[in-house]
């Protein structure tokens, strides 16, 4: 660079090395136009120089946006996601073949002129003049690389490549005074490096790595001459000699890039002509790009990732902020997903609920004490063709959720029992529970406006013969509707609501439940993955973590390494020790005697509880062990569907129960997860039966499995199961159906929707 006079400006001289290298030099060959006329070439060239001045000095290498590789908590690769397909590596690992390849097609001068070719600009004049046309260009690898700083900075914003890429002498100026400035910063073997891995080479492949493994499947630094040669000849245009679409083409163009190498000594005739005679020798790799790559099934938990982090302020104050960091890639992103469960989980999904069946199966699994999403799928895969879907029905809507979760049914009461026993209510306690009643009413709410049951709606159970007085312990084995009612009327309504504030519980739109009392009986949204962590606070003996599916980032940014700061899971108290055992009692007791028998693990503690919502539209499970927590729901995300008379997984259902459908998923699930895993045991609380002669059996060995006496009497969301002994099970049809809008509730009098549709 010419150096500036003690004054500030430059000589006459220098200024006329200015004006002949900005105005002519880039006016006179842009994209193949011809020298202007005299007299307008000197006011062209006086403009040319003052906007030259103008140019701010600051050019900076963009840091090129890379793959992202989303691993699993043993370091398995889960999945590829990328804006731009790259890999970027150092020159010494790009094959000598690939470096002279591009040098010689490119800017067969390269090592012999500056950012400016002169010799070269004259010659593409002269062409270009003696054509009438464009048939020569004259950038050299440096002003190339200046433009392709440009669309990389432009991103995937239409409007920004167009500007990058504009064919105008602004731009060509601007381009010539940035590729002086890197000539001198940079030296020629860094412009080459960052050349090759910057540029674009077809097939989604960014850069000499990505492009080598796309179409040789092999790393750059082994490419063979021919190979080299192939793909410095589609830098040109990557669609025209692209050697997958258009195998023809690409070999008269590689063949043209042999030719050249041999012409300006690079390699002999003898190994020109060689080459040439060989086949292509393509070696294709598929693009993997994106959640739908995933494997194990863990597409759904691959975008959630995504979605944390495009989501979570912790990487970033804003949106754009986030966005353009998850789009610059560059990351490995070790995620908390444990592969054993995320296999079992792929695994009983297949067995149970088959892809083309009308409705579909999700499952999340979550560990107590710290949150981690240990597993997550559903039957129906991740996808867009037929009996596929892009939506993840364990998460909520603004994670990639379906909808707005579905309708819990009476997997919500232990919520209900939690906030009774933190009011101080015992385990023993004990409400008449008639077969049918009207609403009690008021209910004291959390303002000092209660609930009144202003239509006198009633409540019923299914069966005639389910009717109290019942006990805490008994009316939770078998689901008593009217027990709960009379509950959350005698403790009040804000009791329950300050539980579930303390469990995370919300609605799948993120909203807070309503406060009415129809929420004792689920009629709200909530996700798998909302319901599997709020039930780990109970095997964690009450405390409650935030779920988080990120353990660590690193990302690689300019050859260099740096961590991120990731989410972490804040876990507090969300109940007394005393409560959470008293409740694992209870759910324990709904797998051992209740209806949740068909769910039970044999083998070690566990504890859960079954609902299926009216019109039998959902069925869930969520079970636990003191180690792992899961839910499994079952339905339609169009909630739509009647699960009756229905094939699920090519097993006819008369009637699809959560005990029934969700359960024995939940069972093989959590089988195949815990093998070879610790089996602890809940710390057990003995809740005396009023009545050892109802058949409800006392606590018989409290090892921390929770085993009890099978009792006579079997329910799902309040609908009794009659008649269910060792000897056999039967399922009578419902006798009831609530009254329109009343497990529904938007306003303070229970008025709404109770199924998000």
């Amino acid at each position: 660079m010419p150096k500036k006079r003690s004054g500030g400006g430059l000589s006459p001289t220098q200024q006329a090395a200015k004006f002949l290298g900005v105005s002519v030099l880039a006016g006179a060959v842009m994209a193949g136009i011809a020298l202007p006329a005299a007299g307008a070439l000197g006011l062209a060239a006086k403009g040319s120089v003052q906007g030259f001045d103008d140019i701010p000095d600051n050019l900076k290498s963009p840091s090129l946006s890379q793959r992202t590789t989303i691993l699993d908590s043993k370091g398995g690769q889960i999945a590829t996601v990328y804006s731009r397909d790259r890999t970027v590596v150092d020159l010494k690992n790009i094959s000598p073949y690939m470096q002279k390849a591009i040098v010689a097609i490119e800017d067969s001068r390269y090592y012999q002129h500056g950012a400016i070719d002169l010799k070269g600009i004259l010659r593409a004049v002269n062409q270009n003049a003696q054509n009438g046309g464009v048939a020569q260009g004259a950038s050299t690898l440096t002003q190339q690389l200046v433009k392709n700083y440009f669309v990389e900075e432009a991103g995937d914003d239409p409007t920004k490549v167009a500007q990058a890429t504009q064919q105008t002498l602004g731009r060509k100026v601007r381009e010539l005074k940035y590729a002086i400035q890197l000539e001198e910063k940079l030296g020629k073997k860094k412009i080459l490096e960052n050349y090759l891995n910057i540029t674009f080479f077809g097939e989604q492949a960014y850069g000499i790595e990505a492009a080598s493994q796309r179409y040789f499947s092999k790393p750059a630094k082994n490419l063979n001459l021919q190979e080299a040669a192939l793909l410095a000849g589609i830098v040109q245009s990557p669609s025209r000699y692209d050697p997958v679409n258009d195998e023809e083409e690409a070999t008269k163009r590689r063949n043209t890039v042999l030719q050249r190498m041999a012409e300006v000594h690079d390699i002999s005739q003898e190994q020109a002509d060689a080459a040439k005679a060989t086949k292509l020798g393509l070696h294709v790799s598929q693009p993997k790009n994106g959640c739908i790559t995933a494997v194990q099934g863990a597409g759904f938990f691959c975008k959630y990732v995504e979605n944390v982090f495009l989501s979570d302020p912790v990487f970033g104050k804003t949106k754009e902020d986030r966005a353009k960091i998850w789009n610059q890639g560059g990351l490995t992103i070790r995620t908390t997903l444990d592969p054993q469960s995320q296999a079992s989980i792929q695994t009983s999904l297949k067995k149970h609920v088959w892809k083309s069946d009308k409705v579909a199966a999700a499952a999340t699994l979550v560990e107590p004490g710290t949150g981690k999403i240990l597993g997550m799928g559903q039957s129906k895969p991740f996808g867009y063709g037929k009996n596929e879907t892009e939506y993840n029905y364990s998460v909520n809507y603004d994670m990639g959720g379906s909808n707005y979760g579905f309708p819990t049914g009476s997997t919500f009461k232990p919520f209900v029992a939690a906030a009774a026993l933190e009011q101080g209510k015992p385990a023993t306690q004990e409400y008449s529970s008639p077969n049918s009643m009207l609403y009690p009413s008021p209910v004291q709410t959390c303002s000092s406006k209660p609930w009144t049951n202003q239509a006198n709606e009633r409540v019923p159970n299914e069966s005639a013969s389910e009717k109290g007085p019942y006990q805490l312990k008994e009316a939770m084995a078998k689901s008593v509707n009217t027990y709960f009612v009379q509950m959350i009327s005698d403790i009040g309504l804000c009791p329950v609501m300050n539980q579930i504030d303390k469990l995370g519980v919300v609605q799948g739109n993120g909203d807070k439940l309503p406060e009415v009392p129809s929420i004792a009986l689920g009629a709200k949204g909530i996700s798998p993955l909302t319901m599997a962590t709020a039930y780990a606070a109970f095997a964690s003996r009450g405390m409650y973590c935030t779920p988080v599916a990120i353990e660590s980032i690193s990302q690689q940014i300019g050859g260099r390494e740096k961590s991120l700061d990731v989410p972490k899971s804040t876990c507090s108290r969300a109940m007394s020790e005393t409560t959470a055992d008293t409740v694992n009692s209870l759910l324990s007791g709904v797998i051992d005697s209740g209806t949740g028998q068909q769910a039970g693990l044999t083998d070690r503690a566990n504890a859960g509880k079954t609902g299926t919502t009216d019109e039998r539209k959902n069925a869930w499970f969520v079970g636990y062990t003191p180690n792992l927590s899961g839910a499994v729901w079952v339905g339609s995300a169009t909630q739509q569907v009647h699960m009756v008379n229905i094939e699920i997984g090519g097993v006819y259902q008369a009637k699809v129960y959560g005990g029934q459908v969700p359960g024995p998923i939940w069972r093989d699930l959590m089988t195949g997860a815990l093998v070879g895993k610790d089996a602890p045991s809940f710390n057990l609380i003995n809740i005396p039966d009023p009545d050892k002669n109802k058949g409800q059996g006392q606590d018989d060995n409290n090892k921390g499995r929770g085993r009890h006496g099978r009792g006579n009497g079997n329910t799902t969301d309040g609908n009794t199961i009659s008649g269910l002994t060792d000897g056999g099970v039967t399922f009578p049809s419902p006798t009831f159906s609530l009254p329109d809008g009343w497990i529904q509730g938007n306003t303070n009098n229970g008025n709404g929707n109770g199924g998000q549709r």
